[in-house]
């Protein structure tokens, strides 16, 4: 695989059939907001109260100041559903994180987090050699998303969650190579 000669770009326009991923803007609070006010989104998560306003306030402008968040929007009503970011690039040793993902319960699991991971991954690998996930030690779902990607665990980590309160993690690897290897097999 051959890697783009351009800088990556962390908040590119990304469409497939069923979704559309497009810059977060300060615009999108309401609606990101109605799409994160379910709590049973974030109980395994770190920050279990990100559906309260003054919590999910503070994901919103974290989401802006990283310049590499999205509003996933489901295509079919252009309805908003969740969000997801590219986070601390790395060029020098070629790597990138995705992280920050949630959506609506309804699309969990099925062909619209996939589609989300797929359209990511593709971008992603066209710059870069690996990306990691860092997932809340507990989070027991994300956790096994990111293993059906075929990601690896390679370290855990301590971060502070958005009220400076420092959280365990676990962080995940992904290779170009391995993604590449997968997307093949399940081809074929």
């Amino acid at each position: 695989m051959t890697l783009a000669a351009t800088p990556f770009d962390l908040q590119p326009t990304l469409r497939g059939p069923l979704l559309e991923l497009r810059p977060l803007a300060p615009a999108d609070f309401d609606a990101l907001f109605h799409a994160a006010g379910d709590p049973l989104i974030w109980e395994q998560h770190p920050e279990s109260d990100r559906y309260k306003p003054e919590v999910f306030a503070r994901y919103f402008a974290g989401a802006l100041e990283s310049k590499g968040a999205f509003a996933i929007i489901e295509r079919s009503s252009g309805r908003v559903i969740g969000s997801s970011r590219y986070c601390h690039l790395d060029e020098a040793n070629g790597e990138v994180e995705i992280g920050w993902t949630f959506l609506e319960r309804k699309f969990w699991g099925g062909e619209y987090n996939a589609e989300l991971k797929t359209l990511m991954l593709d971008h992603a690998f066209r710059f870069v050699r690996r990306v990691l996930f860092v997932v809340g030690e507990n989070n027991i779902r994300s956790r096994r998303a990111v293993e059906k990607l075929g990601a690896r665990f390679l370290r855990q980590s301590e971060r502070p969650d958005s009220r400076g309160i420092l959280r365990q993690n676990l962080v995940y690897a992904l290779t170009a190579s391995a993604y590449s290897s997968r997307v093949k097999s399940s081809t074929t």
